[in-house]
């Protein structure tokens, strides 16, 4: 029988079944064993597993470096970094190390490693602690980038990541953590690389995802007409052939993210339907996205996100064009 979970909660008992399912999984970070993580996503994990939950000292270069290691000897590192931002610190060793070890030697090594971080705005945090840097994870070779919008999706991909045969970016939306709770299968894995079509339509094509799938749904659900909202889930790989199958059959499209305007995904997802789908477009993409600064402070911050009133704005934009 499903449990009715919170986003956070569904982490929670996701790595809990994981640590009972394989021996081999580590789960470690900042604050995430007596404390239970900054926002309590493993509360209970270490004195129920105290040999393979452990706390890291404050060095995300070191947390992801030490993933290397504990994937090449055999096991499979969970690793938690207490905001997305913070993540930056430790980047060079997922470009130079994490990303490439496969190639680097030919198969023989590989490295397991799910990296799990709260990113996003929404919460009215401080600085470096609202950023959505998927596009720059996305960029390195060797790396899944996953970004799940709901607690049911965020057991399933989460069971997919740590099971991985290779290294996974797990972008847990912070907003999202404790705003609703759904059914959540037990052991349910969803497959990394495959876009979810949330509602089905023939008039207009919607990406978007973690929290800014919620903030489309609530814009559809004030107009009157026929719309297709796609879920991409896996920013990279990402699933071309879903969103282009769905933009040749409606001829329309709006891409919303709540990260920078400049060089974010929804750049690239244009790109790709303007390579695969450009002559059934009847008007041009439309981007609805954060602003090209950094994300500001407490009450300026919902400015700088889109909500639904922005991204019902640019919907009509598109069905208003001949």
């Amino acid at each position: 029988m499903a449990d009715r979970l919170r986003m956070v909660e569904a982490v929670r008992e996701t790595l809990r079944a994981e640590l009972e399912r394989d021996d081999s999984v580590v789960v470690y970070g900042e604050d995430i064993g007596r404390a239970g993580g900054v926002f309590r996503a493993t509360e209970g994990l270490l004195e129920a597993y105290p040999d393979r939950v452990f706390d890291s000292p404050v060095a995300e270069a070191g947390i992801v470096g030490v993933g290397v290691g504990l994937a090449a000897t055999g096991l499979r590192p969970v690793a938690e970094i207490q905001f997305q931002s913070f993540l930056y610190q430790g980047f060079h060793q997922l470009a130079q190390h994490v990303a490439r070890i496969r190639s680097r030697t030919r198969g023989t090594v590989t490295c397991p490693m799910t990296i799990r971080t709260p990113y996003g705005g929404g919460i009215h945090a401080l600085e470096l602690h609202s950023e959505s840097f998927e596009a720059g994870f996305a960029h390195v070779p060797g790396l899944t980038v996953v970004v799940p919008a709901s607690p049911a999706e965020t057991a399933g991909l989460l069971t997919a990541a740590v099971r991985s045969p290779d290294p996974v970016i797990f972008l847990e939306p912070t907003r999202l953590y404790r705003s609703f709770r759904e059914e959540v299968p037990a052991d349910d894995e969803l497959p990394l690389g495959e876009a979810r079509i949330v509602d089905s339509g023939e008039d207009l094509t919607i990406v978007a995802w973690g929290s800014m799938l919620r903030e489309t749904l609530a814009a559809t659900a004030e107009l009157d007409a026929d719309i297709e909202v796609i879920d991409p889930r896996t920013i990279y790989p990402l699933d071309t052939e879903t969103i282009v199958e769905s933009v040749r059959k409606t001829g329309r499209c709006v891409v919303v993210h709540e990260a920078p305007r400049t060089s974010g995904m929804a750049g690239e997802i244009i790109a790709r339907i303007t390579e695969d789908a450009f002559y059934y477009l009847e008007t041009p993409v439309e981007r609805i996205t954060g602003y090209d600064v950094p994300v500001p402070l407490f009450a300026r911050e919902d400015a700088y996100l889109p909500d639904a009133d922005r991204i019902e704005a640019g919907i009509r934009r598109v069905l208003d064009r001949n």
